[in-house]
């Protein structure tokens, strides 16, 4: 460190964000959003049936890939409290603010919930409504109310007589004579729990981080904070961080994997987390960086800082690498052809390219860079590498993604969509008019959060620690 930090150079009152600085990059922003969105919009529920189905895939790779930087950012939270990190206090307020972005992209989930973009999207709902269409809601939900219950009691009863009972519902009953994979995961596929769930994601995590965060800006004008708010803040956190892993496993399962239901993965919930814990990261390290780029956070942010971060970021590529491996290595070890149609399809014409791609732009570049020491101690460096983290994520969704839609279309409706395609011509302009939307979306939620409160807590205890940092 080139000096020494002392409460002297900790303003009273903070450093608040200068709403000059933003308010016309937040203007474009909402501007883009709400002209993104009613084009969106209408190729979502008005345009003709291509133009829907295509759009809707679009939709969920631009909603997912912003989904797991705002997830990423209530990661950072739960972890520094729970962890009672020193060092994170000074870019604290930067992890709760990307945090609070994710209870705003629920606007954007909102086309999930429709039956006309489900359509096209999730094949199993499209069987549900064709076999229980004359099963009032209500008797659903109480069947599946039962069916829950039945296999957690089917649960003991395996464990201790290593037999169970099969489900009895009207539902169950056709999906029996339906189709049998889907009878065995009706407890769980069933479309009032799935859109439980999905309100769910978003009001306790959502409620999860608005309490951290609440409690965080509290300490900045408590006349004497003192250590109340750190224990509160702790015990929170550790009770918050299951909630955290069950939305990015059941998020990741509803809302992706369940594009192709008859597909299996032990292991998917881990690689979507890895994914989020790298890029918000890369999102915390650019955030800092333009904000002592624009005279902030000079006194409380160093080079150590960045060098840490730069680990972190390290340290959760060689994760992604890690769990992406194991998931194909056992995948392909198996030969179950429910679960090799997922690489089967990705190795197909341009897909495997782009798959080959993935493990050196991913994983093989970052690797050999970040292992550099001094670059990490190098903020314009490390926000480099931080910005390249984040194009290779749009690659990992786009691959997650995109190619179920030539497939799934054409077999839903052969004489809309034409033949199963791995590829849809065209369709990539509807992927970038989503990205955008969303994006814009996303960065107005994020500006207008960091310009709420202070920049970093300046009351807390721990920020002269933080800010002396020496690793």
């Amino acid at each position: 460190m080139a000096h020494h930090v002392t409460s002297h150079d900790i303003p009273a009152n903070g450093e608040h964000l200068d709403p000059s600085k933003i308010s016309k990059i937040k203007t474009i922003a909402l501007a883009v959003m709400v002209i993104g969105g009613l084009i969106s919009a209408y190729l979502l529920f008005f345009a003709p049936k291509s133009q829907q189905g295509s759009f809707a895939y679009s939709w969920v790779f631009a909603l997912f890939y912003f989904f797991t930087l705002a997830l990423g950012g209530c990661f950072w939270t739960l972890l520094h409290n729970v962890s009672n990190s020193g060092w994170g206090t000074s870019v604290r307020r930067v992890m709760e603010n990307l945090g609070s972005v994710f209870p705003w992209l629920s606007i954007f989930a909102i086309p999930l919930l429709c039956p006309n973009v489900q359509h096209y999207l999730y094949e199993w709902m499209n069987t549900h409504r064709a076999v229980g269409g004359d099963i009032p809601v209500m008797t659903l939900v109480t069947e599946w109310l039962a069916g829950s219950w039945n296999w957690v009691l089917n649960g003991f009863r395996y464990l201790t007589t290593g037999e169970t009972v099969p489900m009895a519902s009207t539902m169950a009953e056709r999906l029996h004579h339906t189709d049998h994979l889907m009878f065995n995961k009706h407890w769980f596929m069933n479309l009032p729990f799935w859109y439980f769930r999905s309100v769910m994601f978003f009001l306790t995590l959502g409620y999860a981080i608005y309490r951290l965060r609440k409690l965080s800006t509290v300490q900045d004008t408590d006349p004497n904070p003192g250590t109340v708010h750190l224990f509160k803040a702790r015990r929170r956190a550790a009770a918050f961080l299951p909630i955290l892993a069950l939305t990015v496993t059941f998020a990741a399962f509803d809302w992706l994997k369940g594009m192709d239901y008859t597909w299996f993965s032990t292991m998917y919930g881990v690689y979507i987390f890895a994914g989020c814990a790298i890029n918000s990261m890369a999102v915390i390290i650019i955030t800092v960086y333009l904000l002592r780029k624009n005279g902030y956070l000079k006194h409380v942010v160093s080079q150590e800082h960045f060098h840490i971060m730069g680990k972190l970021l390290f340290a959760f590529t060689v994760f992604w690498a890690y769990v992406t491996f194991s998931q194909f290595f056992l995948i392909w070890y198996a030969n179950i052809t429910e679960e090799t149609k997922y690489y089967l399809i990705r190795n197909t014409d341009g897909w495997n390219i782009a798959s080959i791609a993935l493990v050196i732009l991913h994983f093989v570049l970052p690797f050999v860079v970040l292992l550099q020491q001094w670059l990490k101690k190098k903020p314009h460096l490390l926000s480099a590498v931080a910005i390249y983290m984040l194009l290779v994520h749009v690659l990992d969704l786009y691959l997650i993604v995109i190619p179920e839609r030539g497939i799934s279309l054409g077999n839903i409706d052969h004489k809309t969509f034409g033949d199963i395609a791995v590829t849809i011509p065209n369709a990539w302009l509807g992927d970038v008019l989503a990205f955008i939307t969303i994006g814009s979306g996303f960065v107005f939620f994020f500006l207008r959060a960091l310009g709420q409160h202070a920049l970093y807590p300046h009351r807390d205890p721990r920020i002269l620690e933080s800010a002396n940092l020496s690793n």
